[in-house]
This record gives structure tokens, sequence and C-alpha cells, in this order.
């Protein structure tokens, strides 16, 4: 199970300084009211009920300069793919984040992403903006996602002054139950076990696209298994403890 990170809040850094803004700083009220609308809309959903069929989800991936955004660590850019069931549509979303430094050059060579592209990129407060608005009420999903939820929760309160409060799923329980001889663990064995190519490792978007694939794989297998939703797993997940 995910375990919740204890929010550590940092001081807010002014102007385009690493591209935070802040929500209470906009004037426009649509943005804000769109928020609210959007946390109402998710403390009465609950995708645990959906059957796999009509589960709506959005498969994402962040790409980041480290591991620990409460010690300084920043996204550096966001890609995302929308599914239905075990199907992937044709509706992606992928920004790289403005910041005004470089990544080291180690996360260049992983990433391609370089200090040209982030100085002309749009500020994390647009990018989470967009992001919120491609995604919707829809449950997110990513491969060992506390990485994913940690960023997200604080580049969301960083940013937007919210709480982050998306349900993410991770790709890995499912793996766990679909093949649990398999000791499958990094998103690379995971693709390598299901003949699954990724196009472009380690970019947001192509790593998203590759999760989704996966994601469609465990779900097919959970509903040969008899599973017909993801409450019914996590109650098979728990009577195994």
């Amino acid at each position: 199970m995910i375990m919740d990170q204890v929010i550590q809040f940092i001081k807010q850094l002014s102007g385009r300084s690493d591209g935070f803004t802040s929500l209470s700083s906009q004037t426009d009220p649509e943005k804000i009211a769109y928020m609210r609308d959007l946390q109402r809309e998710l403390k009465t959903k609950d995708v645990l009920d959906s059957t796999f069929d009509e589960l709506k989800v959005v498969v994402f991936d962040l790409e980041t300069t480290g591991f620990y955004p409460y010690k300084g660590d920043r996204i550096l850019s966001i890609g995302a793919v929308k599914m239905e069931g075990d199907r992937i549509l044709e509706e992606t979303f992928y920004s790289p984040v403005y910041s005004a430094s470089a990544p080291s050059e180690e996360i260049q060579r992983l990433t391609g992403i370089t200090k040209d592209i982030l100085e002309n990129a749009a500020t994390l407060h647009d990018v989470l903006k967009e992001f919120y608005q491609f995604i919707k009420s829809d449950a997110l999903v990513a491969h060992h996602a506390n990485h994913e939820k940690q960023f997200m929760k604080h580049a969301t309160w960083m940013a937007l002054k919210k709480s982050f409060q998306h349900r993410i799923i991770d790709t890995s329980f499912l793996t766990e139950v679909a093949e649990p001889e398999s000791r499958l663990f990094t998103l690379d064995e995971c693709c390598a076990h299901y003949g699954i190519k990724i196009d472009k490792r380690h970019h947001a978007l192509h790593d998203a696209v590759a999760t989704a694939k996966l994601w469609a794989e465990c779900v097919r297998e959970m509903q040969t298994l008899g599973f017909s939703n993801l409450k019914e797993v996590y109650t098979h997940i728990a009577t195994l403890k």
C-alpha cells in the first residue's frame, strides 16, 4: 500500500524562480472555482466500484531532478495518457516545467531535458492547471506511484495552494496479484515480461504510454482471474495478509 508522506511546507519561492506561483496571487475566479468544484467531485467519486470495462483512468509519469521534493527536488516534465478499461485512448498530455536553473548533467543525459527546454516552458502553476483540466476527476495510475504522489502533493500545494486529492493507483499492486512468482519490480522488468516496447525511456510521455500498456495487460489478467473491479482486488489482497 502507498504510505502518505507527511507534508512539510517549505518557504514559497517568489516570482518565476523555479516556476512556483501561488493560486492566491491569481485574480481569475474561474481558476479558483474550477479547483474547488473538482475537489468536491473527488470527495463523492469512488473508482473502486467501477467495473474494469468502465474504469476511466489517466496514466501518468513525472521526470524529476531527484527523489525528494521536500528537500528541493522538482518536477521537470509531466506526461499522461487517458484510458478506459484496457483501451488506451488518443488523448495525451505532455509539458516540461519552467526553471531558471539547469538539471544536473546526469539528469540531462538521462532525460534529454536541458536548461533551454526548461527556460522556454510554462510555469509549474500553468502546467498543473492544464494537467488538472486534462485529468478532471479521473483516477491516476503510475508505476511505483509513491514517487509521483509525493511530488504531486508538494507541487499542488506550492503552486496552487490546494491539497492533492486524486487517488493514485500503483501498477505494482496489480502485477503482484497477476504475476506473484515473477518478482517484477522496475518498469523495464515489467515491460520486458509482457513484451512491451518503450519508445524513449525516461521521457514522461513515452514512459506513461508504456505504463498504460502495462496497466492494460494487468486489467485483462484481473478479469481472467475473475475480478470485476478494483475493490475486489483490494479485498483479495487484504485476505492474504
